[in-house]
């Protein structure tokens, strides 16, 4: 479900911290029945057992493919035009206190690398040609006592392209691509009791 940017601006987040130039672009929220204050690890651990991009929906992976290939063609995706070419990492803006082991880490099947992760929050990066944006997933408390995951993409676009570039996907966005993610996160929150026993086996 679609929320307003306040969802995300109005609560404690340490990633205001580290980006004050960004802006909110999308606010998002998935549903975790049956979620507690303490459960955002094994959130984050179903996830990526989950899959990243290759395990998305026909019609999604479609759509990342063609812009892989156009980011290839028009030269978008040139490790100059990302992080620490084009733009710094936030890794380089972190205080002690948020530096981890996953710190400037590449995830599985995806194109970010982590920030940071905490009990509550993380914050995943990815820059190109285009855009410099931030992933970052958040632990709340929803009005009926349990907890929810929430996601809120911020950006900060490279000029006037960059500008016409967010503006020309937010359909895309919001029609196809956040769809699948809630589908795909939501089942793996809901399948996390079989990821557990096989964790322990």
């Amino acid at each position: 479900m679609r929320l307003p940017n306040t969802a995300h601006t109005s609560r404690p987040w340490r990633i205001h911290e580290l980006t004050p130039d960004f802006r909110v672009e999308d606010v998002w929220s998935f549903r975790t029945p049956g979620a507690g204050p303490d459960d955002f690890p094994m959130l984050l651990t179903a996830l990526r057992a989950a899959g990243g991009l290759s395990t998305q929906p026909p019609l999604a992976r479609l759509l990342f493919a063609v812009r892989w290939k156009l980011g290839a063609l028009f030269g978008w995706d040139d490790p100059r035009a990302g992080l620490d070419g084009r733009v710094r990492s936030l890794c380089d803006r972190l205080p002690d206190d948020l530096r981890g082991p996953l710190t400037a880490t590449a995830g599985p099947d995806t194109p970010f690398t982590t920030v940071y992760q905490l009990h509550d929050e993380c914050a995943d990066e990815l820059a190109n040609k285009t855009v410099h944006t931030v992933c970052h997933l958040g632990w709340v408390q929803a009005e009926s006592g349990e907890y929810e995951l929430r996601m809120a993409a911020l950006v900060k676009p490279n000029g006037r392209f960059g500008r016409l570039y967010m503006a020309g996907i937010k359909p895309f966005r919001h029609l196809i691509v956040y769809p699948a993610l809630t589908r795909q996160w939501e089942r793996a929150w809901r399948d996390r009791e079989c990821l557990g026993g096989l964790l322990r086996a």
